[in-house]
């Protein structure tokens, strides 16, 4: 996340978290978790408001959640009732850690020439057999939003495929289009779903 997005979440912290808790992605969470072991490890990577680490937490997985951002995390951090470590995905470091990592609408925020060191990391960090969750806005490019200075990295199918093929251990389960969880917005999601071989 470069360090105007950080800062931006770290000013918006609140109001983002009250426009993002309430959203239902539980079709998400079924279609992640159907490839996760129960009960299992997971990693929330950049988890925002904490609305998925509830979700997951409540029912039986064991969650870790990091964000970049010190408010963010601070802010989720006491909405679960448990410590969210403030963390870059540039940095993550965990091998073999997890059962599953999801990154919902997170690492879109990663500059384009650092997100296949990014994916690299996830990738490590799973134990064999785990799945990988994340989504990015379907599009062509980088850019920084006008309005509040973010700068997002969108992703088409034949890009991320072409992603995709340059981790050595993580396979793609399915890929797929979705319209906007929220209301009021008309964007479309690309969504990956990839499992990392045994």
């Amino acid at each position: 996340m470069v360090v105007d997005t950080t800062r931006w979440y770290d000013d918006n912290a609140l109001g983002f978290a009250e426009r993002t808790r309430t959203i239902d992605l539980g079709h998400l969470h079924d279609k992640f978790l159907a490839h996760v072991t129960p009960n299992g490890a997971i990693l929330d990577a950049g988890c925002g408001s904490g609305r998925d680490s509830k979700a997951f937490l409540e029912r039986g997985y064991q969650v870790t959640a990091i964000d970049a951002s010190k408010n963010m995390a601070t802010l989720s951090g006491g909405y679960l009732g448990r410590s969210v470590a403030q963390m870059r995905f540039q940095d993550v470091a965990w091998r073999n850690q997890f059962d599953g990592i999801w990154a919902c609408a997170s690492l879109l925020h990663v500059p384009k020439d650092e997100l296949p060191g990014v994916f690299g990391r996830l990738e490590r960090a799973l134990k064999p057999g785990g799945a990988l969750y994340a989504s990015f806005k379907l599009g062509y490019g980088e850019r920084q939003d006008a309005a509040t200075g973010r700068h997002f990295t969108d992703l088409t199918e034949a890009e991320l495929m072409k992603l995709a093929a340059l981790l050595p251990t993580l396979g793609v389960l399915t890929l797929w289009v979705n319209p906007d969880d929220r209301p009021g917005y008309d964007a479309e999601w690309l969504n990956v779903l990839m499992r990392k071989q045994l």
